[in-house]
């Protein structure tokens, strides 16, 4: 997993969470309001839904509210991570944002942490669960 955790505001524009994950080297940042979890952005969610939107009112200086993923996956932090890794499957998401018992952010952990740390099987297993289910979705 990848801690301390790299977040934002959802005040913040897509142009500043760009920065933030080339600072960082992250391809998603979990977004709060107040200290309250409401989203999750994606390097993905900059390019799909804003860059390659149709409406262009949605430029860089857009807040990433209106771009972010509002329902955030999680898994607790004392889970195994095979219990993790089916879940990324089975939810088809790359990243996974851990929380504790008390429902406070601790980490993040990838599909590469897991390659990385763990086991490229168990990664590729689950890169092979999320193109499956995407391929099947295309051909309906």
């Amino acid at each position: 997993m990848s801690a301390p955790l790299i977040s934002l505001s959802e005040a913040h524009t897509i142009r500043m969470a760009a920065k933030h994950m080339r600072t960082h080297q992250v391809g998603a940042l979990p977004v709060f309001q107040e200290n309250k979890l409401v989203g999750i952005l994606t390097d993905r969610d900059i390019v799909i839904r804003a860059l390659a939107a149709e409406d262009v009112a949605l430029g860089l200086e857009t807040k990433v509210k209106a771009i972010m993923s509002q329902s955030v996956i999680t898994c607790l932090d004392d889970q195994d991570i095979q219990q993790a890794a089916v879940l990324m499957g089975e939810r088809q998401v790359r990243r996974l944002l851990i929380i504790d018992r008390l429902g406070m952010p601790a980490g993040l952990v990838s599909v590469g942490d897991i390659a990385e740390h763990v086991s490229e099987y168990l990664a590729g297993q689950i890169l092979g669960e999320i193109t499956e289910a995407r391929a099947r979705g295309r051909r309906r």
